[in-house]
């Protein structure tokens, strides 16, 4: 009981500011652009100085734990549940098809996966193996798809450049190796008068997050296009109801996981879509609406499924 009530605490917190750039968007506080540039200073600048600031200090057997097989196995079978349910009902097209791949398995580790991990779960660099592996791995495996069945060819060096454009990634990697050093040399290598900074900043991430999400709410008009919903309640269906069980499977019965790393692997397995599959599918001009509308579901109901698995599981 008391984990699910720290969890209503953690949801309640997270709400309070959301709520508050709903409102700041609605009365137009800080004009038509505020959200993009909460957005653009969270992303570029206060959440890559976060993850720096968490990892710096934290032991790399922490940081790369083997929580990280759950995530990676987790996420790959909703993403191939997803094509084997496109290709016996929904019919989409390669492009959209691979769209609704990415929006069954990608995580929302930045703008909701940080707040829950830091309010909820206690531990912001909880987030970090998945964000690595999702702009490591998933990300460009995504791109090259897209890039085979919209284009008919592959940009080996637009792909090999993703990394480079992912400031959450350089942040993170940055900080492994600051950590790395640190345990290398016996002392910290970055003195307080760079490292104070850069924490001051990183402060700012997970407010300047919630309050830009809060604002893109403001206005939303989901579901208009009818043919997509079914696909679409079928995302999030795979992302905030089957990845948590699967998840909860194979961190319980093949990693033999237990207390809060169990329940820290399936809470962050209910985190609804990322943002950024939305961003790649404005990219390649294909599936922007579903990828759109899967996001916003998955993200409304994954408050639920992650309070119930706070209630079984925490």
């Amino acid at each position: 009981m008391a984990g699910l009530i720290s969890a209503m605490e953690g949801f309640c917190v997270i709400g309070i500011v959301i709520a508050a750039g709903y409102i700041a968007a609605r009365m137009r506080i800080g004009g038509p652009q505020a959200q993009y540039v909460l957005n653009r200073l969270s992303f570029f600048v206060a959440s890559p100085c976060l993850m720096f600031d968490i990892l710096a200090d934290e032991k790399i057997t922490e940081i790369f734990h083997p929580s990280i097989l759950v995530a990676f196995f987790s996420a790959m079978a909703v993403g191939v549940i997803f094509l084997i349910l496109n290709r016996i009902f929904f019919h989409l097209k390669a492009p959209d098809a691979t769209i609704g791949a990415l929006n069954s398995l990608y995580l929302n580790s930045n703008n909701i996966g940080l707040p829950i991990a830091t309010y909820i779960l206690g531990n912001p660099a909880l987030v970090a193996p998945i964000l690595v592996m999702q702009q490591a791995l998933f990300t460009p495996i995504g791109l090259t798809v897209l890039d085979v069945t919209t284009k008919g060819k592959v940009s080996a060096k637009e792909i090999a450049k993703q990394p480079l454009h992912q400031p959450l990634l350089i942040g993170s990697l940055l900080g492994i190796l600051v950590s790395l050093l640190n345990a290398r040399f016996g002392f910290s290598i970055v003195p307080n008068f760079i490292r104070d900074p850069i924490s001051m900043i990183g402060d700012a991430a997970v407010p300047m997050i919630l309050m830009a999400f809060g604002m893109s709410l403001h206005g939303t008009k989901p579901l208009q296009n009818k043919g997509n919903i079914p696909a679409i309640f079928t995302v999030a269906a795979l992302k905030n109801i089957v990845m948590p069980i699967i998840a909860f499977l194979l961190a319980y019965f093949v990693m033999g996981f237990r207390g809060t790393v169990l329940y820290g692997c399936v809470v962050l397995a209910a985190l609804p879509t990322g943002q950024n599959v939305y961003n790649y599918a404005a990219r390649y001009n294909v599936g922007m609406t579903f990828a759109r509308d899967g996001i916003l579901i998955s993200t409304m109901t994954s408050p639920i499924f992650i309070a119930i698995i706070a209630a079984l599981l925490s």
